[in-house]
């Protein structure tokens, strides 16, 4: 598989700001794929299927969907089926509480048990909980998978998956947390 088609993703990525210059490198030098492939395969037959359902103050929770996640060799295949999510880029997050209650407030922050306190994307060494950003495509809806390549099924239990509803540039600058923002929709992983 080439990796031209996921240079010319990440540079337009980085000219509407969302990642960074050393981000776009750092992604490009790991063995990612442009859009996850059917060969590769899990390790097990095990997947969590994930609800998800908004979470924001100015709307009635509804479902927007659910979220596979399965072992592969590669990290932590993760599958969004998702409808009802505004078209762009969204800040996508493993966090460290299982509750989606008070607009998504009680997840709690972004999955850090090293305790690095840094926001560096799916790619670098901050938090564990970074995963790669989620594009709602003109019918607003989300289906590419992503692999998180420093989880696994076991490290996901226990926790909550959070879409964001604005995009990630993988830093703490301008905005803390990749810039996402508002908390969009939620789902506990048990």
């Amino acid at each position: 598989m080439t990796k031209r088609p996921l240079t010319a993703l990440l540079g337009a990525i980085m000219s509407v700001g969302l990642v960074s210059t050393s981000m776009a490198s750092s992604m490009s030098a790991v063995n990612t794929h442009e859009a996850v492939s059917a060969d590769i395969r899990p390790l097990n037959q095990q997947t969590e299927k994930i609800m998800m359902s908004t979470v924001t103050s100015d709307m009635t929770a509804h479902s927007v969907g659910y979220i596979t996640a399965k072992d592969t060799p590669e990290g932590l295949l993760l599958t969004p089926h998702l409808v009802g999510i505004p078209t762009g880029f969204h800040g996508f997050h493993v966090h460290t509480q299982p509750s989606c209650a008070d607009n998504g407030h009680a997840a709690g922050g972004h999955l850090d048990p090293q305790k690095t306190n840094v926001h560096l994307g799916p790619y670098g060494n901050g938090h564990l909980g970074d995963l790669p950003v989620l594009y709602a495509n003109q019918q607003d809806q989300i289906s590419g998978s992503v692999i998180a390549p420093k989880l696994t099924l076991a490290k996901l239990k226990g926790h909550s998956l959070m879409i964001h509803l604005g995009g990630d540039n993988y830093s703490d600058n301008p905005a803390k947390l990749g810039g996402g923002g508002t908390r969009f929709a939620c789902g506990v992983i048990k």
